[in-house]
Order: C-alpha cells, then sequence, then structure tokens
C-alpha cells in the first residue's frame, strides 16, 4: 500500500520524508493557495525533495475537457514522468479522463463522494480514485464504507486501479483502509507523525535507555561500548 503526503508545505514534506516511508504527494487547488507561493515553483521545490520517481499528484483547474487535457500536458512537462493528473470525477471530468488516457496521460480521478463516481473514474483509466473519506462522513454517510465499495467495485471488475483514499480526521479512518488492503491513502503530515504519536511508545523508549545508561553510564550508546 501507498502512503502520501496531503500538503504543499515543503518544510513539513521534507521532515516526513525524512522520517517516514512514504511514496510521494498530493496536492490540490486549495493546498497550493494556502502556501501563497506561485504554483509551479512550489511543486518543482516539492519535487526536488522527493526526486523523479516519487509520485506527485497536481490537480486542473479548467471546466471543459479540453482545457484540462492542456494543462495535463503542461503539468507533466514542468514535473516529470511520475506526475500524475488529478481530474475531479463529473461528466466532462470523465470526458477529460479518457481524452488523456488516449495522449498517454496518467491521472486520477479526485472530488469522489460516491461509490459510482469512483468506479467510473476507474473505468476511464484512472490509475487511482480518491474518495473524501472525512468529507463524507460530515455528509452523514461512513466514508471508509464507500472507500471499501469502490475498492470492492474495482476488484470486481477487474480494473488495473486503485484507492487513494484522502481527507481524513483521525488515525482510525486510515488504519481500517490500510487493513481493507486497498492501493494508497493519502494524509496530511500531522496526522501522519500521530500514526505513531503514543506516550506509551516514549515510556518504553526512555526507559530502555536509563536501563541501559546505568549499565555503561549517561549518554552512552551502543557505538561507545
Amino acid at each position: 500500500m501507498k502512503l502520501c503526503i496531503d500538503d504543499a508545505d515543503v518544510e513539513k514534506i521534507r521532515r516526513i520524508y525524512e522520517r517516514f516511508p512514504v511514496d510521494g504527494v498530493s496536492t490540490n487547488p486549495s493546498i497550493l493557495a494556502a502556501s501563497g507561493r506561485p504554483p509551479y515553483e512550489v511543486l518543482h521545490e516539492i519535487r526536488s525533495i522527493i526526486g523523479d520517481d516519487g509520485e506527485l499528484f497536481v490537480q486542473v483547474i479548467s471546466n471543459s475537457a479540453e482545457g484540462m487535457l492542456a494543462e495535463a500536458k503542461r503539468i507533466c512537462a514542468e514535473l516529470g514522468a511520475s506526475t500524475l493528473v488529478k481530474v475531479p470525477s463529473t461528466p466532462e471530468g470523465f470526458r477529460a479522463m479518457r481524452m488523456l488516457k488516449a495522449a498517454g496521460i496518467r491521472f486520477i480521478g479526485t472530488a469522489i463522494y460516491t461509490a459510482m463516481q469512483g468506479f467510473l473514474a476507474a473505468k476511464c483509466g484512472a490509475e487511482y480514485a480518491a474518495p473524501y473519506v472525512n468529507r463524507i462522513d460530515n455528509m452523514g454517510f461512513d466514508g471508509v464504507k464507500v472507500a471499501c465499495e469502490i475498492h470492492d467495485s474495482i476488484v470486481a471488475a477487474g480494473l488495473p486501479s486503485g484507492l487513494l483514499a484522502a481527507s481524513f480526521k483521525n488515525s482510525q479512518q486510515v488504519l481500517e483502509l490500510v487493513r481493507y488492503g486497498v492501493k494508497g491513502v493519502t494524509v496530511a503530515p500531522d496526522l501522519i507523525e500521530g500514526l505513531v504519536k503514543n506516550a506509551a511508545i516514549d515510556a518504553a523508549v526512555d526507559a530502555f535507555t536509563q536501563d541501559f545508561e546505568t549499565l555503561v553510564g549517561t549518554g552512552a550508546t551502543m557505538a561507545d561500548c
């Protein structure tokens, strides 16, 4: 399963990349706007952090399929072959997806709130479908359940696609989809760090350190013995 960072804050991305086994970075127009910087300036900096092999997800803005295709070509030319274009899963978006597929451009279906949106994006050739788990919850439905329904429909149809589930409120939502075997998740940096933030973990590590220091001296490590 792939784990991606859902942010455009380059310092947070750098910190997570140094510490966790992540596979890429997902952005959207709102995330890029929050950076307050020119979009391609931020995206090129992210690419420099994650390397040529890291998957980078960048969303189109146009309302027409033709406009989405033009944006997709620019995005890939700027940011490389490991870049996937995020296309809203709408009727015009589905038309754009088929054009991108024909052009050999990698893409992901985004803005997904229903199981059928996710299935149709996969049927259009999307490498990933991105359901908004917590936003679905906020609408009064079960976001994890919808995500699992999309996963099941893709598997049942034998389509070469999978989930890159997004919009998480807590680590339990992430864990449920990891356990279900989805293709990937994209998670905010603070929540990624929270996946292993636990007072019991810190206490165990501190106890090991204290016990070892009673044996060999304060500040000593296995490199000093």
